[in-house]
């Protein structure tokens, strides 16, 4: 099938539906200029002060390092904290919620990521399900209690080696304090808030039986397949078309739909098939 036929039909999925989830992962930001980290190649290209210390995302990515080099460890989360307040989200995000408003659409997100750039982007807070929790919430390392506050910490850091020059500290307690995020090998992650997102997500799917859904995936690799199993799922239980956009990893049985390009690109070709 050609790439023009396959977005008139996202284009009409899109059209005939009455809601919409959007599940995205690392992809969906590659065209805001945020790295994917695809592989340890990736990864070290963003960061290459970890590839001199052999040290890959999965390792990067760890809690112990909050309790044993706190500097350490907020090094590289204070990178990317500064990184996403930072980053301004693509014109994809827009085209999303201008299709939500044009069609009147129910809509749900469900992301891996942890940078907020969909509540930047102007999507309701409630009708976001970050699985992995978010870098702008901190909570305790032990944790001494469940709570989860704002990240509004200001954490400078000295990017060749990688060590923050602030190390943020629990509100109740006083300890070093992380960020609330489910990290590789994680034993002490607080998944409150996430549940209360997930308890609004199922709410949102109980409302939508016998509507037709319509699942635009964005940028979810098959290394953390999460992503990709809720929208296959979705499609599964709910009858819903998945229009999979990724320039890689795109394949999906039919009457699905695969996109090889890229986040922006795949959405404005939606777009554009919309006016036709």
């Amino acid at each position: 099938m050609e790439l023009q036929e396959r977005y008139h039909r996202a284009a009409e999925a899109v059209r005939n539906a009455g809601a919409i989830v959007i599940t995205a992962g690392a992809g969906m930001g590659v065209d805001s200029g945020l790295p994917d980290f695809r592989g340890d190649q990736g990864f070290w290209k963003a960061y290459p002060m970890y590839e001199r210390l052999g040290i890959s995302f999965v390792g990067a990515a760890n809690p112990v390092h909050f309790e044993r080099d706190s500097a350490f460890g907020w090094g590289f989360y204070g990178h990317r904290t500064n990184l996403y307040r930072e980053t301004i989200p693509h014109a994809g995000f827009d085209i999303l919620l201008t299709w939500i408003e044009r069609f009147g659409l129910d809509y749900f997100v469900v992301t891996s990521n942890v940078d907020g750039q969909f509540q930047k982007a102007g999507f309701a807070e409630d009708r976001i399900l970050e699985v992995h929790g978010s870098i702008h919430h901190l909570q305790c390392i032990k944790p001494c209690s469940t709570a989860i506050w704002d990240n509004n910490e200001t954490i400078p850091v000295d990017f060749e080696t990688m060590r923050a020059r602030h190390i943020p500290q629990c509100i109740q307690c006083g300890d070093v304090a992380r960020p609330n995020i489910l990290m590789f090998g994680d034993y002490s992650w607080i998944s409150a808030r996430t549940a209360r997102q997930e308890r609004n997500y199922d709410e949102f799917l109980a409302g939508c039986r016998g509507n037709p859904m319509v699942v635009v995936e964005i940028g979810a690799g098959t290394a953390i397949p999460t992503i990709r199993y809720t929208s296959e799922q979705l499609g599964d239980r709910y009858g819903a078309v998945v229009i999979r956009i990724n320039p890689r990893e795109s394949q999906i049985k039919a009457p699905h739909i695969s996109l090889s390009r890229g986040a922006l690109e795949s959405v404005q070709g939606i777009e554009a098939e919309l006016y036709t």
